[in-house]
């Protein structure tokens, strides 16, 4: 299936499986072995490590393979950013939270701001180190 195809199946395959994962992660923690990637199946470096509640990620257009990006405002101020922590996923539909990187402290700083997206317009996925993000 094409980026934009009008009979689309409802099928986002693999990237639905492993942003629902991510989900799961970031909602309770796992007893699990050493793995790596984005499907490793707990947060942070080790797994009984309890500090990091969110795995960030960069989702790629279908189409392009650029990098989605999303404006936010913060301060007044109107940026963009192209990371983002998974909150929700119904079907092929992704809800995410934008993410911007902190560059005093570099670190990743969770915005008031969500977008969601068709997974079917989505064509690759990029997981990031784990970290907390404050989301109060």
């Amino acid at each position: 299936m094409s980026c934009g195809d009008v009979n689309q199946n409802q099928n986002c395959g693999c990237l639905a499986e492993i942003l629902k994962k991510i989900l799961l992660l970031q909602r309770q923690d796992y007893d699990n072995e050493n793995y790596s990637g984005c499907d490793k199946p707990y947060l942070g470096p080790i797994c009984n490590t309890i500090c990091y509640n969110t795995r960030p990620i960069m989702l790629y257009n279908c189409c392009t393979g650029n990098p989605w990006s999303f404006s936010f405002t913060i301060n007044n101020q109107t940026s963009t950013s192209n990371v983002f922590r998974i909150e929700a996923i119904d079907d092929c539909c992704c809800t995410c939270r934008i993410l911007y990187l902190d560059t005093t402290t570099n670190r990743y700083v969770g915005t008031s701001e969500f977008f969601t997206i068709n997974l079917d317009c989505v064509g690759a996925l990029r997981c990031l180190p784990d970290t907390f993000i404050d989301l109060c």
